[in-house]
């Protein structure tokens, strides 16, 4: 059976992360967790990689916040992205580990949510990545820190 192709390779199969990357954007595709979460990538450069959401109520949790899991979403997502935008067009990543700090409530009421993300280091077997969610209030919400691992594809 033969391997159902990625997103990425769908919009620019041969081209580099960064190249990838501004196919998809270019495109208007989202992959399904952007969709279920609706959120988008707004900005993507070499290295850096911005993702931005407006939380609603299907982000809830029963205690009537935004889960912590939709800001983890954001940063996983601006981190990942952030380390693919400097992979070639063989190679690919994984998260190993992301730590997240939270440091504000999320509601309905916060409004859009950006989280940068920035690749600290790219090696040839593991990366690390740096990210900041803030709202339109220019307050931080919540910051992570990723490693990840890079591989052949």
């Amino acid at each position: 059976m033969e391997k159902p192709k990625s997103l990425l390779d769908e919009v620019g199969e041969g081209l580099d992360g960064l190249a990838q990357a501004r196919a998809m954007l270019a495109a208007g595709r989202k992959p399904g967790i952007a969709r279920s979460l609706d959120f988008d990538l707004v900005e993507i450069e070499a290295g850096r990689a911005v993702f931005a959401g407006t939380p609603g109520e299907h982000a809830y949790n029963p205690i009537g916040m935004v889960h912590g899991g939709y800001a983890a979403t954001l940063l996983d997502s601006a981190c990942g992205f952030a380390v693919h935008s400097k992979l070639s067009a063989t190679q690919g990543y994984t998260t190993l580990d992301l730590s997240v700090s939270y440091l504000r409530p999320i509601t309905t009421t916060t409004g859009l949510l950006r989280a940068e993300g920035i690749a600290k280091q790219v090696g040839r077997r593991a990366a690390f990545a740096e990210a900041k969610l803030t709202g339109a209030d220019g307050k931080v919400y919540a910051a992570a820190t990723s490693t990840l691992l890079v591989f052949d594809r």
